[in-house]
């Protein structure tokens, strides 16, 4: 479902997507988020996503203008996962807001993997 503003001078209609790719870009600024991760349910494996595919590794979905949104993400080695993830539903809860003039329901955290940087 995407996501519908109503104003004086028209509606403002947001598909899914582009709510999907600014969060993928606003997550991959938090610090000990490595990037996104795509699961594959056949053969669980997770592989680290390349920047241009911010998008993926997200699911959001719309529903009564309140977005919801899952991340499966891979964090930096050492870095404590329950501040990152805080971090990053804070980022994104005010963020989302911000961009879309919707509520934020929910964000949810899912830790793919974890990785070593360089």
């Amino acid at each position: 479902m995407k996501g519908r503003i109503n104003s004086e001078l028209g509606e403002v209609v947001i598909n899914p997507d582009v709510i999907a790719t600014y969060a993928g870009s606003v997550a991959v600024e938090c610090f000990g988020i490595v990037g996104m991760a795509a699961v594959n349910m056949k053969d669980g494996l997770v592989r680290l996503l390349k920047k241009d595919s911010l998008k993926h590794g997200i699911n959001v979905s719309i529903n009564d203008n309140k977005i919801s949104v899952d991340f499966h993400v891979i964090v930096a080695y050492g870095v404590s996962i329950a501040t990152v993830a805080q971090n990053l539903i804070d980022s994104e809860k005010y963020q989302l807001e911000e961009f879309t003039g919707m509520k934020v329901e929910r964000v949810r955290v899912l830790i793919e993997g974890v990785r070593v940087i360089d």
